[in-house]
């Protein structure tokens, strides 16, 4: 059975942790799995970090830079060498490969998500195997997605993928850190994300010293991946002849079971792609309305309004406490917001001066999480 499969390998996996330079061993054992499958018939993404950490050892740097200008610099140094190392690799299989870099800025206009769908699609069509990498040349802070685990599930979403396969550099999901805590206990299966909240506090947000992720932004990447109705697993990097031996059956790493794969694209692009610019406090009457009757969001309910942001951006809405129970799409300003919350939509018009709509968030443009 043909599958669609991403594939996300980090920093730490791919480089040594001594000098940065690449492990060239565990690329072309990736390369080769990655290739296989493609053969098998299946549908392959290759997601890969290292940009950053190349370029340093490119250019002798000891350390990774703090500095915007400096890394975005270095990556584009590092980027080419990659991607060098990768078409070589894959060229050698006679597998064709294509680069494609992102931002989130490619991805939160509506159009510029379909359009990077349509191209993977078309691409996987062809029978090659992108190879995604965060554009940091050109992103600036407000767009990014902040690092490559959060990526690698927003493009399984993106294009359908069956599996998700997050490659790290330890063997699995534990309830704590187990190179800290000897009494941290691994954790096969997840089948729902509600499992690990009692590890949230424990799990921390360990990191190596040349990536950027850590074991909470790969649980976050599974909740988005697994909302999405893909398969996740958190595996060991340095022996990718597991992502085989998984898709067999084997029992290897942490599995994240799939959600039923959303039917509304948009509602998910909403609640998973857009970054929120600001949050609406509500009422007990309109949590209640929202959450469990499936209504409309309508200035009368708002209390508060937090963060500047203009129509269509989007926002978290929450409870009293702030506890957020949706986000969505508004039809008004924050300034627009700040004088007609708490007012009945008859009163719109009067407030603001013209004949806005009756609602502050549609129900079509607003997701409970």
């Amino acid at each position: 059975m043909t599958q669609t499969i991403v594939v996300k390998i980090g920093t730490s996996t791919l480089t040594r942790s001594t000098s940065g330079n690449l492990a060239l061993s565990t690329i072309a054992a990736l390369v080769e799995i990655l290739a296989n499958l493609r053969q098998q018939g299946n549908r392959v993404v290759l997601v890969s970090s290292g940009a950053v950490g190349v370029g340093c050892a490119r250019l002798g740097l000891t350390e990774r830079p703090r500095n915007i200008a400096l890394k975005q610099a270095v990556a584009a140094v590092g980027q080419g060498r990659l991607m060098r190392v990768y078409d070589d690799l894959f060229t050698s299989l006679q597998q064709p490969i294509a680069q494609v870099l992102l931002t989130r800025g490619d991805l939160v206009q509506r159009n510029g998500y379909v359009n990077a769908c349509n191209t993977f699609q078309q691409l996987l069509r062809l029978g090659v195997i992108p190879i995604v990498n965060e554009n940091d040349t050109v992103a600036v802070d407000e767009l990014k997605f902040g690092d490559n685990d959060t990526l690698s599930a927003l493009v399984a979403s993106l294009v359908e993928a069956d599996w998700l396969f997050v490659l790290t550099d330890i063997d699995r999901l534990y309830s704590a850190d187990p190179r800290s805590n000897p009494d941290a206990e691994p954790i096969v299966l997840v089948q729902s994300m509600a499992q690990l909240t009692e590890f949230q506090v424990k799990i921390g947000d360990s990191r190596s010293g040349w990536g950027t992720g850590g074991m909470v932004t790969k649980i976050e990447a599974a909740r988005i991946a697994t909302a999405s109705g893909v398969r996740t697993v958190i595996a060991d990097g340095r022996f990718p002849g597991n992502i085989e031996k998984i898709l067999q059956g084997e029992s290897i790493g942490t599995q994240f079971e799939p959600q039923p794969r959303p039917v509304n694209a948009r509602k998910h692009w909403i609640a998973n792609v857009l970054l929120p610019a600001g949050k609406l406090y509500l009422d007990a009457g309109a949590v209640t309305a929202i959450a469990r009757g499936g209504k409309s969001l309508l200035a009368a309910g708002i209390v508060r309004v937090e963060g500047e942001f203009q129509a269509a951006d989007s926002v978290q809405i929450c409870d009293a406490e702030g506890k957020q129970i949706a986000r969505g799409l508004v039809n008004y300003s924050s300034l627009e917001l700040r004088q007609i919350q708490g007012c009945h939509s008859d009163r719109i018009a009067e407030i603001l001066g013209y004949n806005g709509v009756e609602t502050a968030v549609h129900r079509d443009n607003l997701v409970i999480v």
